[in-house]
């Protein structure tokens, strides 16, 4: 079976903390490189867990007050002028 090379440009320091965490594994990052595109190839999928991240406590304490507001039946605003206004007052 022939051969290729893939060259990956990621930064330095991701670099050395995936190639500490591989070889506390036992691998080298080659290896993992290659064991990736097996199981893509194997699974027919990419084989990452992405997911969205969780919202910071600014966020949640947002959604917390904008869930509140809502619960207590507060009146909306039908036009940014409105919200305006009453961002002003």
């Amino acid at each position: 079976m022939a051969m290729a090379s893939v060259t990956v440009r990621v930064d330095e320091s991701i670099k050395e903390e995936a190639a500490r965490i591989a070889e506390s594994f036992g691998f080298d990052l080659s290896s993992v490189t290659r064991a990736f595109y097996r199981q893509m190839v194997r699974e027919r999928a990419i084989p990452l867990n992405i997911t969205t991240p969780l919202p910071n406590e600014e966020s949640l304490r947002a959604i917390e007050e904008a869930d509140r507001i809502i619960a207590e039946g507060k009146p909306g605003y039908k036009t940014v002028e409105e919200l305006m206004e009453a961002l002003e007052a």
